[in-house]
């Protein structure tokens, strides 16, 4: 498909969507639209003076006591660290195996040195450096398997609730599933401009899809406070991937999340955030239906410089790629009103066997430069509840599991190397057996 093409999608799209949610769309809207940049002015405010003391931190161990006051902190937040899930020497075990690992097979592909690129992350090959993101999904399935590791995903799962009071068939959010995906281990230094502040899990979907945009009814309905993004209602039918691009997740992740091997701080290498999950969905949502009268800053804060239009084809933030579309990927030009400049706020230091979660709508980013003097190691562990397409996803993997290639939401490639695990005995625990799909639960 042509970029032309692509263009005149999006605008049908847009004015499709204005015109199914009524006659007085723009009237709603664009009372919306003001409240939601007077509120992001707030946030602005509040983050630039706590920085990474505005993200939650909790112990593993106080999940399951924790006051409603701190569970409605996190969700509003969409960002939590939660401390000690194992044991530092564990951690740091699973940090000395993935090197040993990658060492003993160099063939392993992976995503090398600081490549400069443009638009979303493309694997740049290179012999001259260690893998710093390396493919290897089926590596260290004792940690995807452990016992508190699955249990931290029951927990985060269960922030998601059901406005109908009701069970769902085949949903259970107390089973957590395995989603295999990558690990990392960044090496000190500056110049990673791959990963800009993005979201994942969905680019144009968000409002083309018919399940995906029924998750944001609220906003573009005008009750935007009414949002809730932990609503499982349209979630569990959503289609994230309808291009079918590679390194596209098509499963439900009510969290991305990593497990640290390693010390990381602010400064060395770690996640950004955008620490306000209501608002950057309420803003993100309705931009494509508002265009600025000036391009200069700071003017094009001024709300009397926006007006509602849904005569241009643009959704800000999504772009042709691949033969479907990349992003959301705000900008400081694209969505100024977010000031990303300083409200992306870096998760606060953790220690081997911490993990970091964000909510499958934050905005989130790496950043550029790595001041500190040692790898920053993580392993990236979603958590994903059982939903039936979630167990479809899972049934597939297990396949590529037990013939070691690569999971089907990634480019097909061998996975059989020395040291890889590839049978039921290569996972710690009967928890981690049954996420993995290898047996009937």
């Amino acid at each position: 498909m042509s970029a032309n093409e692509f263009d005149g999608a999006l605008l049908k799209l847009k004015q499709d969507i204005a015109s199914l949610y009524g006659p007085d769309f723009s009237t709603r809207v664009t009372k919306a639209w003001a409240e939601i940049i007077e509120e992001l002015g707030k946030v602005s405010e509040r983050v630039s003076l706590k920085g990474s003391e505005y993200i939650p931190q909790v112990n593993f161990s106080e999940l399951p006591t924790l006051s409603q006051e701190k569970l409605d902190e996190i969700r509003r937040i969409g960002t939590v660290v939660i401390k000690d899930i194992v044991e530092d020497e564990d951690a740091r075990g699973w940090q000395k195996s993935l090197k040993d690992f990658v060492k003993a097979n160099p063939d392993v592909p992976g995503q090398f040195s600081h490549t400069p690129h443009r638009g979303p992350a493309r694997l740049e090959f290179s012999k001259q450096d260690f893998p710093q993101t390396t493919n290897s999904f089926s590596s260290c399935m004792e940690a995807r398997s452990h016992p508190n590791v699955l249990a931290a995903s029951t927990w985060l799962n269960n922030l998601y609730r059901d406005s109908s009071r009701s069970n769902i068939e085949g949903v259970d959010l107390s089973t957590p599933l395995t989603y295999a995906d990558r690990f990392r281990m960044r090496h000190p230094g500056g110049g990673w401009t791959f990963f800009s502040p993005h979201i994942d899990g969905g680019s144009i979907e968000r409002w083309q899809d018919d399940a995906f945009r029924s998750c944001f009814d609220d906003i573009l309905s005008g009750d935007w406070r009414k949002h809730d993004p932990f609503a499982l209602s349209g979630r569990l039918e959503a289609r994230s991937s309808l291009y079918d691009r590679a390194n596209q997740a098509s499963v439900f992740r009510t969290f991305q999340g990593w497990l640290a091997m390693s010390e990381t701080a602010p400064t060395q290498g770690t996640l950004k955030v955008f620490p306000d999950l209501l608002l950057s969905n309420a803003y993100i949502i309705l931009r494509p239906f508002f265009r600025p009268l000036v391009t200069s800053s700071p003017e094009i804060l001024d709300l009397k410089n926006w007006v509602y239009d849904i005569s241009y084809d643009e959704f800000p933030g999504i772009y042709p790629w691949d033969g479907g579309y990349a992003g959301p990927r705000p900008t400081p030009v694209s969505h100024p009103h977010m000031m990303l400049e300083t409200t992306m706020t870096s998760v606060p230091k953790v220690m081997p066997g911490d993990a970091v979660f964000w909510h499958c709508d934050v905005v989130h980013s790496v950043e550029v430069d790595h001041t500190g003097q040692e790898d920053s190691a993580v392993m990236y562990i979603p958590a994903v509840p059982t939903t039936p397409n979630n167990k479809a996803y899972i049934e597939k993997q297990k396949d590529s599991f037990l013939k070691s290639v690569s999971p089907p939401d990634f480019p097909r490639r061998s996975q059989a190397f020395p040291g890889i695990a590839r049978e039921v005995g290569d996972l710690i625990s009967s928890e981690g057996v049954l996420a993995m799909g290898l047996v009937a639960g």
